[in-house]
């Protein structure tokens, strides 16, 4: 009885861990769409609506769902704080903050950080065209990613599953 119930609980416990995996697959592509519209949006707010940068990303963050429209929130929030941060410092700290609450890899959050690097720093035109280059960007690391989850979803959902069963067959 007992080394059914610890059979039951060495598979459940890998296949949770394969499917914990597999969810992070599955989301990285979606989160990269959620950045890549959001920085759509702050681009039609700045190049047509002339929105200061403050508002403009507070604007978005109500657009876009949460991981995204939380890190745009913190942004603007950190902006408007009143203690004198640059947009670079306020993007620097949402950044950090973003990080653990997302599935972007390292190489997508670059991304990020690079364009937070110039936002607010120069022209309107100037600004534009880091936003252009940044979702360019952020497309292509999207169709990495998308690659990547065709690969990898069934891999890690299937191994473990199938990893817990063979470990409860080497212990029985």
């Amino acid at each position: 009885m007992y080394k059914i119930i610890g059979a039951m609980f060495v598979i459940g416990a890998a296949g949770f861990l394969g499917l914990t995996v597999a969810n992070a697959y599955q989301n990285r592509p979606r989160e990269l769409r959620d950045m890549q519209t959001a920085l759509h949006l702050l681009e039609t707010e700045i190049a047509y609506g002339a929105t200061p940068l403050v508002e403009a990303l507070d604007n978005v963050s109500t657009r876009v769902p949460s991981p995204v429209g939380r890190f745009m929130s913190e942004v603007a929030r950190e902006l408007s704080a009143g203690y004198g941060a640059t947009v670079r410092e306020a993007w620097g700290f949402a950044l950090n903050g973003f990080r653990p609450e997302t599935f972007l890899k390292e190489e997508d959050l670059s991304v990020v950080k690079g364009l937070g690097e110039v936002l607010g720093a120069s022209d309107r035109a100037d600004q534009l065209k880091h936003l252009r280059l940044a979702i360019e960007r952020l497309k292509a690391q999207g169709h990495k990613a998308d690659d990547e989850a065709k690969r990898n979803v069934k891999l890690w959902q299937c191994l473990g599953f199938t990893g817990g069963l063979a470990v409860t067959l080497i212990l029985i």
